[in-house]
């Protein structure tokens, strides 16, 4: 009997224990990566930054979906110029950002949430997104960015400076 405790004893620590350092390593730097992710959306919330602030500046963002902004953007500066900055022109309020969840896995962090914002024409423009960010050494590279396209659309459509 006790034969048969020790073996179990010496599995359930194999199972709890982590392979290697290299685990523990990824693990961290996953953990890191989804902090990263939960503060820079807080910042943004509280009016003190946003998640773009993590973007490398050679990233890829794709923007998934049919809408005047979907498409592959090559780099933060043309993400930023041809996507982000026309949608704010819009909007008369920064949109607020509420998040649903948030998970990590290796060096993936997916987040889902909810933005609301008044438009220019005083319209509500509410979206939820859920954001597939892939991280190298603590920056953000690569995103697929899934939402509501038709909602996108309607505030590209209608409500802001340049129409």
């Amino acid at each position: 009997m006790s034969a048969r405790f020790a073996f179990c004893a010496v599995a359930a620590f194999a199972l709890a224990a982590p392979a290697s350092g290299a685990d523990v390593a990824l693990s961290s730097t996953t953990e890191a990566n989804a902090a990263r992710v939960r503060q820079a959306f807080e910042d943004w919330g509280a009016g003190r930054g946003s998640v773009f602030d993590l973007l490398a500046e050679d990233m890829s963002w794709t923007v998934a979906g049919s809408s005047p902004v979907s498409g592959t953007y090559a780099s933060r500066s043309d993400f930023m110029t041809r996507a982000v900055a026309p949608i704010n022109a819009r909007l008369s309020t920064p949109i607020s950002p509420q998040v649903r969840s948030i998970v990590a896995q290796d060096d993936t962090v997916v987040v889902v949430w909810d933005g609301s914002a008044t438009r220019r024409d005083g319209l509500r423009y509410e979206n939820r997104y859920a954001w597939h960010m892939v991280f190298e050494d603590g920056r953000i590279v690569e995103v697929i960015a899934f939402l509501d396209t038709w909602a996108l659309a309607a505030l590209m459509a209608g409500g802001g400076e340049g129409d």
